[in-house]
């Protein structure tokens, strides 16, 4: 793709900038402003994991060296030819130079598309082909996969891949980082200074691909005002210089870019882990004396887990915010006696950043009943042909200043302009149900949906199954009957031996109150649940599982 002039009307921009969630400036001006007014405040804390032991250690970087870091790193891809509306693609690690990196890449209005560095060839070279990358800022080696050199094979595939810059060992056709990036004052031969930058935030600065769990993987084109827009609720717990923001999740990931910039808008600290575990998570998290946690619900449990269930003494934590797939019902009440501080449940997505939140005010646990009211500019629309209940929910729009300008399609190269569609209106493809506090409650993925007249509520479901002592983790799959039917398949990681059965599986969800018809018919054990990197079941992966037609290896 080589075209990204895609722009909000100005009656929408006019909108958004009166209620507050769009801006006139982007994180360039934020940069500039705290390396004025805050040179000497910690800006980034990253951790290598072969340091995280008995000592921790890590790189910090001062808002003056981020300033500097960013304006080097500017000029380095300046002089890669990298100029306005070209594409710069990105599969690096949780590093202080990835943070710098894209924020250098801004710096020349160029448009960013952050990779996870699990997504393997096949699809990196959909991807940088679908883009038209110029420029792919890779790593030599990481997690075991020789991502340089895997780059290095599909390049010649890549009529616009004109650089390959590596960090760690190049050849001789790539760009070596650190002597090229961080060892040459680029910043005094090319016109790339922070004091004057110029933005437009309301251009295509971003692309992020969606996971592709129930479909094929879109591209996400985001301006900087909607990813601003779709992290406002964030800022809820009100954010300041004086907290330190801790999100494990790759910075590749939507929500981890996200809280980067979170911290930048702040002044705040961000904090940056590049290989998790859950001793590594406890570690950092008390050693940096974390005031908000932004994470999916398996980095909760891998820290609890760490602990032994142990509270943690983190005195400084004020905030725990878990979004982007269900939570399990145990967690819920497990965050408050671990980590002193309620859960707060958010529903987002990669297309439209947060959606909703729970509140401090709602009352205690309500993360179990609930993913929380609207954020501030966002309208939820939920519909059926039908009454909408917690049985029959239905299915979620969204409008708001969050929601991405366009979607592309990987493999299709589709492009759909969100404003163009339905009055702005995007399908989330989620189903839904009020709360009756204002706010609603996700009951799954329609992709997901089981059963034909009367649906399973597959999320309501696995939640309450994570509560058996006999299961370690759960997903539920439907699977055709001979009658055409669908009935509902518990796929468990069981916790013991011999395994919990499937009969009393279904004694347990009756005590607790669950309809007879919602009950699973079969039971599949498997060691562990096939998941991305971002927590999320593969359930695409368990159907064809289930009908003999893949591995759970894949």
């Amino acid at each position: 793709m080589s075209n990204f002039a895609i722009l909000p009307s100005r009656a929408t921009a006019e909108k958004y900038r009166a209620a507050g969630v769009w801006r006139g400036s982007g994180p360039i001006g934020d940069l500039r402003r705290w390396r004025e007014e805050i040179p000497d405040a910690i800006a980034i804390r990253a951790y290598r994991a072969e340091a995280v032991g008995a000592e921790l250690c890590s790189v910090e970087l001062s808002y003056a060296d981020y300033a500097h870091y960013v304006e080097r790193f500017a000029g380095a891809l300046y002089e890669l030819g990298v100029r306005p509306g070209q594409v710069v693609a990105f599969q690096l690690p949780n590093w202080w130079q990835t943070g710098a990196l894209l924020l250098a890449a801004m710096r020349l209005q160029a448009v960013l598309a952050p990779i996870m560095t699990t997504i393997r060839p096949r699809e990196l070279e959909r991807m940088l082909a679908r883009v038209g990358a110029n420029v792919c800022v890779t790593v030599d080696e990481w997690d075991g996969f020789h991502h340089a050199a895997a780059l290095r094979e599909m390049a010649p595939r890549l009529s616009e891949l004109r650089h390959r810059v590596v960090i760690g060992k190049a050849n001789d056709d790539e760009t070596e980082f650190s002597s090229f990036f961080e060892h040459t004052a680029w910043e005094q031969r090319h016109p790339v200074g922070l004091d004057d930058a110029s933005e437009d935030p309301d251009q295509v600065a971003i692309l992020f691909f969606t996971s592709g769990t129930s479909g094929e993987p879109k591209g996400a084109l985001h301006s900087h005002n909607t990813v601003h827009a779709g992290m406002a609720g964030l800022g809820e717990p009100g954010v300041g210089q004086q907290d330190v923001i801790f999100t494990p999740h790759a910075l590749m990931h939507t929500l981890a870019y996200r809280s980067t910039l979170l911290s930048l808008w702040n002044g705040a600290c961000r904090v940056m882990l590049d290989s998790w575990s859950g001793k590594r998570g406890a570690a950092v998290l008390a050693e940096t004396g974390t005031t908000i946690m932004l994470a999916a619900p398996t980095f909760l449990q891998d820290v609890i887990a760490a602990g032994a269930g142990e509270p943690q003494r983190l005195p400084a934590l004020r905030a725990l915010i878990c979004a982007g797939t269900t939570i399990p019902r145990p967690l819920v009440s497990e965050v408050p006696r671990v980590f002193g501080v309620p859960l707060q449940a958010g529903w987002g997505m990669t297309e439209t950043g947060l959606i909703t939140l729970t509140r401090e005010n709602d009352p205690p646990g309500w993360a179990t009943h609930s993913d929380g009211r609207p954020c501030n500019g966002v309208e939820i629309d939920l519909r059926s042909d039908s009454e909408i209940t917690r049985d029959q929910p239905g299915r979620a729009f969204v409008r708001g200043g969050g929601v991405c300008l366009a979607t592309v399609g990987r493999d299709t190269g589709k492009v759909v302009v969100i404003a163009e569609q339905g009055d702005g209106w995007y399908d989330t493809g989620d189903l839904a149900a009020p709360d009756g506090r204002g706010g609603v409650k996700l009951m799954g993925r329609a992709a997901d949906r089981i059963g034909g007249v009367f649906m399973i509520p597959v999320n309501d479901i696995e939640s309450v199954l994570l509560g058996h002592p006999g299961v370690a983790d759960v997903a539920l799959v439907g699977y055709p009957t001979d009658d055409g039917g669908e009935l509902a398949c518990a796929v468990i990681a069981p916790t013991t031996s011999p395994p919990v059965t499937l009969v009393e599986l279904c004694e347990y969800l009756g005590d607790q109150g669950m309809t007879m018809s919602y009950l699973p018919s079969r039971l599949e054990y498997v060691e562990t649940l096939p998941r991305n990197t971002n927590g999320k079941v593969r359930k695409e992966l368990l159907r064809r599982w289930l009908f003999g037609e893949a591995a759970l290896t894949e």
